[in-house]
C-alpha cells in the first residue's frame, strides 16, 4: 500500500507543481486575468500563488513537512476557489458552467487536503519500508 500513496502522492503534488509552473511561465497574462476577477496586486498574487503552489506541491510529492504543505496548498486553494471562479456572479451560463466546474474541482482538492490530514499516512519517513 505505501507504493500506492507515494504513485499518488507525485499525482496530486505534480497537479499542483504543474500548475506553478503555469503561474511563472505564464506571469502576464494571468496577471491580466486576475485583474479582469478583481484581485488587488494582481502580479503579486500570481507570485505568490505560484510559491504556494510550487512549495505545496514539492512538499506533497517530496513527502517533506506533508502537514505545512498542505497547509500551503489549501491556503491557495479556498481564496483561489472564491474569488476566481465565482459562479454565482455570472450572468452568462456557459461562463457559469465552465467556473462551477472550477470551483467544484477546488473543492475536491481541499477535501483530499483535508482527508490526507486526517489520516496516518506513509510520507518520506517510511514510503520504502
Amino acid at each position: 500500500m505505501n507504493i500506492l500513496f507515494l504513485i499518488g502522492r507525485i499525482i496530486f503534488g505534480g497537479y499542483f507543481l504543474m500548475n506553478a509552473w503555469n503561474h511563472f511561465k505564464n506571469v502576464e497574462s494571468l496577471t491580466g486575468y486576475a485583474q479582469f476577477k478583481g484581485v488587488p496586486s494582481p502580479r503579486t498574487a500570481v507570485l505568490v500563488s505560484g510559491f504556494l503552489l510550487l512549495l505545496g506541491g514539492l512538499g506533497v510529492v517530496f513527502g517533506i513537512a506533508p502537514e505545512a504543505s498542505l497547509a500551503l496548498l489549501i491556503i491557495f486553494l479556498v481564496p483561489v476557489s472564491f474569488k476566481m471562479h465565482a459562479f454565482w456572479k455570472e450572468t452568462d451560463p456557459t461562463k457559469s458552467m465552465m467556473e462551477r466546474v472550477q470551483f467544484m474541482k477546488n473543492m475536491a482538492l481541499i477535501g483530499a487536503c483535508l482527508m490526507l490530514y486526517a489520516i496516518p499516512a506513509p510520507w518520506l519517513y517510511n514510503v520504502l519500508q
